[in-house]
């Protein structure tokens, strides 16, 4: 596994990078970044050219130039990316956050993905009346303006964790958003603020494979949530991992892994 940083104009793109193989990269949720998939990157190398970005803002890559930007925003920087290394058709996962950004992709670039695998979706709050959006988003960036990341990661990520997550594993994911920078993160609130993943959906070709994995514990985007999201992909399968909440894949990786490598490997092209 390899860290690596990639210029693409006047941006940089930092990412990981493991494995050979058709390439299978990763997107992660507003809390994460690339070294969340540490577990991926290692258990499914052998399959597959592992590659997880840092969302613009995050790690070491250039912020959007918006402060409110939208996931069309993000879907044209992850494009730009994939051109730069030369990936044409990719199988592509978003974890929450990146959900939201991996499904714009594929409906704006349907050629470009050979598989869908969303984790723990954030559906977005653009379903929600405006008011309301405007609460939660200022309530996220209140928190990070009060406490600082470390202080919000230490009231937010335990929530991420199922009923069998160990003092360890809660450790892990503080110190991961702990990481984030607040000219990343917070152009990542806009986003979330005001997506609403559903009007992305129903634009996929229904002949996309598309997977949910979704943990059993997860508080953030419950099971049945993401089973309304399954609907409106044609009833795509969703995958409930037992003990496991929103952070799942760090959480449950061997149970995780095993699904999306299955998937992915039933339609290698």
């Amino acid at each position: 596994m390899s860290d690596a940083a990639l210029r693409v104009g006047e941006a940089v793109f930092s990412y990981r990078e493991a494995g050979s193989g058709p390439p299978l990269v990763l997107l992660h949720g507003i809390g994460g970044s690339a070294a969340s998939f540490r577990d991926q990157l290692v258990g499914l190398a052998a399959q597959f050219r592992m590659l997880a970005w840092d969302a613009p803002g995050y790690g070491g890559s250039t912020p959007l130039a918006a402060a409110a930007p939208d996931a069309g925003a993000y879907a044209a920087a992850l494009e730009r990316w994939l051109d730069a290394l030369g990936l044409d058709r990719i199988h592509l996962l978003g974890h929450s956050l990146g959900a939201l950004i991996a499904v714009r992709f594929a409906a704006e670039q349907p050629r470009r993905v050979v598989t869908l695998t969303l984790s723990g979706v954030a559906r977005g709050h653009g379903h929600l009346p405006s008011a309301e959006r405007r609460r939660r988003l200022r309530a996220r960036l209140d928190a990070l303006a009060a406490l600082g990341p470390r202080g919000m990661a230490e009231r937010r990520g335990p929530r991420l964790l199922g009923s069998e997550a160990s003092a360890a594993m809660r450790e892990r994911v503080v110190a991961t958003m702990a990481r984030v920078r607040p000219e990343g993160y917070a152009p990542a609130a806009h986003m979330l603020a005001n997506a609403d993943i559903a009007a992305d959906l129903v634009r996929l070709p229904r002949t996309l494979p598309v997977q949910i994995i979704v943990g059993a514990d997860d508080a953030i985007t419950p099971p049945a949530a993401n089973r309304e999201i399954a609907a409106l992909c044609a009833g795509a399968p969703v995958h409930i991992v037992p003990g496991a909440g929103h952070a799942l894949y760090l959480e449950k990786p061997e149970a995780f892994n095993r699904l999306v490598g299955a998937f992915v490997a039933a339609h290698i092209i």
